[in-house]
């Protein structure tokens, strides 16, 4: 049986899932180079024609962005917020631009599009589908 490679695209949902200038937050698991399995939390932004997505986790604390599910975006609808301290980052590019992390950086998650499915890209997923025992 064929190991996966980091080469590897899977897909979380499809594009028309997430509604324009919206977030939306999966809760993935990420296998281990060991073959452990770790929780992996991304947010994924649709902003036009263009899809950003971030490890759902603020540079102060590591808190989640999250102060509900879903709840990612400022009172205007045009920065990612972290519930816990307010801290403001530009969707674009995840920098923080305002707040106790001012000059931090969210972490960026690669995707890509593939039939109208967004894909991560760049890591394994652990094998959700495996039938159970």
């Amino acid at each position: 049986m064929d190991t996966p490679s980091a080469a590897c695209a899977y897909a979380i949902c499809r594009v028309g899932d997430i509604p324009n200038r919206r977030a939306k937050g999966f809760h993935l698991l990420r296998s281990e180079p060991d073959g452990s399995e770790i929780p992996w939390h991304i947010v994924v932004v649709r902003w036009d024609r263009q899809l950003h997505a971030y490890v759902n986790r603020c540079p102060h604390q590591g808190a989640n962005l999250d102060w509900e599910p879903n709840q990612f975006l400022d009172s205007n609808g045009a920065r990612l917020i972290c519930g816990k301290h307010g801290s403001l980052f530009e969707v674009a590019t995840g920098a923080c631009v305002e707040g106790p992390c001012r000059g931090a950086q969210l972490e960026p998650v690669r995707l890509c599009v593939l039939d109208g499915d967004i894909c991560v890209t760049g890591v394994v997923l652990a094998d959700d589908d495996a039938p159970a025992s």
